[in-house]
């Protein structure tokens, strides 16, 4: 495939998700999946320019305009509404990649398959785009900082001065972390070990007791490693708010939320496959989704239910009878948008607002699950004080028997050492920006032993 042909199929695909209709992996691997003779070196390719772009994509939008000759609140406006496909994937090839108008003309040479050439006024925006930098001063503090002008105030709350440094964070491309399955594995020693042997560089994750973090950007789904069990995907980030439920062999722990079963896993390790372990969760497509990961993990013991509905008879036959109660909650995955650099443009209020609605049904009947003594253990990926410490404090207002238990009594109980905040604070919150994660807010509240669950 000609660099020209990449060029174009990445403006294709850019028309595809121009609309966010649909997440933006779903459309590149639709699109590759109906063209298979694109080489596996092509489709990296595609994928690393797809993304390049959405990374930036208010400031392409904003350069395109300026350079366009727009002024600066005209550029302001088309950032807001959004750029062409074509226009934001040249535009990247100046302020991304570095080429110049003229090398982006011979990359663009036209003929089968390659994007055409430049016509006269693409020819003079990429002129003038040559040399700027991707962030200017004249943008406005949302477009520089990739987010939704509704949502800055929301990160200026959590964060203050530290909120553009934390925005740039969850613009950066994200490692690849692995989670050390004990059920398999001997050691993060062993596991590391195995995978060198399939030339495949790990160093320890940050925080995380049992994480690897992978060198470079490699196939870990095909080395042995990966295929007998001994090592899982998973965001260092999200090991830890696993581990902080403190979960042990033989207790009764309930995964609310459990999704595709990444923190279901871990939980199952961590209990040594003993006790009871419920994964629910209300998409069944999900819940068949963790079947084979939970074989592959050696992980026999997990009993997956569908949730039919918020009064599922399910919830009341197991009131207060479990020690643990993770909710993974629905959120607006904004922790995580280092990932999935399109969900930041595909979030609306009418969405964030129907979220903290279910987080609120959710933590509800969590609530009830725990038995006294239990705990529950409230895991957000989201960076938004909405759905992390504003839910805490109304959970607590209507259960006034859950007892926040302070981040440093926890960590060293179920990680050891100090954590990585202030020991008394009663929640974690991990970001990329201070810590290399994903971000994440845990709160783990215990029920008061005595009196029944509400």
């Amino acid at each position: 495939m000609t660099p020209g042909a990449r060029v174009q199929a990445a403006i294709d695909v850019m028309g595809r998700i121009a609309a966010f209709a649909q997440p933006a992996e779903r459309s590149v691997t639709e699109y590759l999946r109906g063209r298979r003779y694109i080489g596996s070196k092509d489709r990296r390719a595609i994928t690393d320019s797809v993304f390049a772009v959405l990374r930036a994509l208010a400031r392409l939008d904003w350069w395109w305009a300026r350079a366009g000759g727009a002024d600066v609140d005209a550029a302001a406006a088309a950032a807001a509404t959004g750029g062409d496909p074509r226009g934001r994937v040249l535009a990247a090839l100046v302020l991304v990649d570095g080429y110049d108008a003229d090398g982006v003309a011979a990359l663009c040479a036209g003929g089968a398959y390659a994007a055409a050439p430049p016509d006269p006024d693409e020819h003079a925006r990429l002129n003038a785009l040559g040399g700027q930098p991707m962030s200017h001063p004249e943008q406005p503090d949302w477009v520089r900082a990739e987010t939704p002008a509704w949502l800055l105030p929301a990160f200026e709350t959590m964060f203050g001065a530290g909120a553009p440094g934390e925005l740039a964070a969850l613009a950066e491309p994200a490692p690849v972390d692995l989670r050390v399955n004990t059920l398999r594995a001997d050691s993060r020693d062993d596991a590391a070990a195995a995978l060198a042997e399939a030339g495949i560089a790990t160093g320890p994750a940050p925080y995380a007791p049992l994480g690897l973090r992978v060198a470079g950007r490699r196939a870990v789904t095909a080395t042995p490693a990966f295929k007998d069990g001994r090592v899982e995907i998973q965001d260092a980030g999200a090991q830890v708010a696993a581990a902080l439920a403190d979960a042990h062999p033989g207790m009764a722990v309930c995964d609310l939320c459990a999704g595709a079963g990444g923190k279901t896993l871990a939980l199952a390790a961590a209990m040594r496959d003993t006790g009871r372990l419920v994964a629910l969760d209300r998409d069944d497509d999900r819940l068949a989704a963790a079947e084979p990961r939970l074989r592959r993990a050696g992980a026999h013991g997990v009993e997956r239910r569908l949730l039919a509905a918020p009064d599922d008879p399910w919830l009341d036959d197991n009131r207060a009878s479990f020690d643990r109660v993770v909710v993974d909650a629905p959120c607006s995955g904004s922790g995580t948008w280092r990932r999935h650099p399109d969900q930041r443009w595909r979030l609306t209020e009418a969405a964030l607002n129907a979220r903290i609605a279910e987080q609120r049904e959710t933590l509800a009947n969590a609530a009830t699950l725990v038995k006294p003594g239990g705990r529950l253990i409230f895991i957000t990926c989201s960076l938004l004080p909405a759905e992390t410490h504003a839910r805490v404090s109304e959970l607590r207002t209507q259960h006034p028997d859950l007892v926040p238990l302070s981040v440093g009594e926890i960590w060293a109980s179920a990680i050891g050492g100090e954590p990585p905040c202030e020991p008394d604070a009663g929640a974690l919150l991990l970001t990329p920006g201070r810590h290399g994660t994903d971000g994440f807010f845990v709160a783990v509240l215990a029920r008061r032993s005595a009196g029944p669950a509400p």
